[in-house]
């Protein structure tokens, strides 16, 4: 099972086995240490060239397959050339590594931390397996968090005010806010509220933006009166948001945003929407 890193040590606990030929590697992850091991088949020896780990980290634009990006890349070589005819194990460390960005999955764009291992040979190929492992960055508290304000305005016909109790939130948090209805001249029948994660990247140069509704909260369904207000209340925890991501290594970027959509009896709709910004505070990975 998978954990999550953050900051300069790697935490958590992987382990992962595979047969490949004649030989068994065994890598485990524990806390900032960590270990390799190969083992021949009984009677059997490997003859290599070397024997390394490296920790990678990628940025693969899924527009541009093939093609990994590394923006940190550390090196440590465990063995010089020579036999193994037993049970070998290569304890090792990666210590003060600079990992800034978190882990993300997205729609053209993946961002990943691994774990490279590679057994260096003349004859056969070399023998080379990945680890995946999660990176969570954690941010405190934002000492300066804004309320949002918004209007929705057609002249003669509608004046609708929105509140929201502030503009950044973190990934278990609640958005509580409410409506005014000042002017409503025209038959709402429907309003709802949308979360909308925008990703843009960056391929050559060419930029590509994926907008996906990721939640939508109906606020309310029948024609509003003027002097009327609705409250919301809408909690993030049941979606799989990320934080917010602001210009990844020049190659990406992750928006969230408030969407209200109104609908008339005619089927019109109405738009309004607002940035927001999601942030992840520590113990929120459970």
């Amino acid at each position: 099972m998978e954990k999550p890193a953050n900051g300069s040590q790697l935490k958590g606990k992987m382990a992962k086995r595979f047969w490949r030929r004649f030989s068994e590697i065994k890598k485990i992850l524990l806390g900032s240490h960590l270990q390799i091991t190969i083992e021949p088949h009984q009677g059997k020896r490997i003859e290599h060239n070397g024997v390394k780990v490296e920790l990678l980290g990628q940025i693969e634009m899924y527009l541009d397959r093939g093609n990994f990006y590394d923006f940190t890349s550390l090196v440590r070589e465990l063995d010089v050339p020579g036999d193994i005819y037993e049970r070998t194990t290569y304890p090792f460390e990666f210590s003060m590594v600079e990992m800034p960005y978190e882990t993300y999955n997205g729609v053209n764009v993946r961002l990943r931390y691994v774990l490279k291992v590679t057994v260096s040979r003349n004859y056969g190929g070399s023998i080379i397996e990945y680890l995946n492992f999660l990176v969570h960055n954690y941010s405190p508290p934002p000492s300066i968090n804004t309320s949002i304000k918004m209007e929705v305005g057609i002249e003669d016909c509608l004046h609708i005010e929105f509140e929201y109790n502030k503009s950044k939130y973190h990934l278990k948090d609640v958005i509580i806010g409410k409506i005014y209805y000042f002017l409503v001249k025209i038959k709402i029948k429907t309003m709802d509220i949308e979360i909308r994660r925008r990703e843009s990247t960056v391929t050559g140069p060419t930029n590509h933006v994926e907008t996906e509704t990721l939640a939508k909260f109906e606020l309310m369904d029948g024609a509003p009166v003027r002097g009327e207000s609705i409250p919301v209340r809408l909690f993030l925890s049941p979606y799989e948001l990320t934080p917010t991501h602001r210009n990844i290594n020049n190659k990406f970027s992750v928006k969230y945003y408030l969407n209200l959509v109104l609908v008339d009896e005619e089927g019109l709709r109405y738009f309004k929407q607002q940035q927001i910004t999601i942030y992840r505070l520590p113990l929120q990975d459970t």
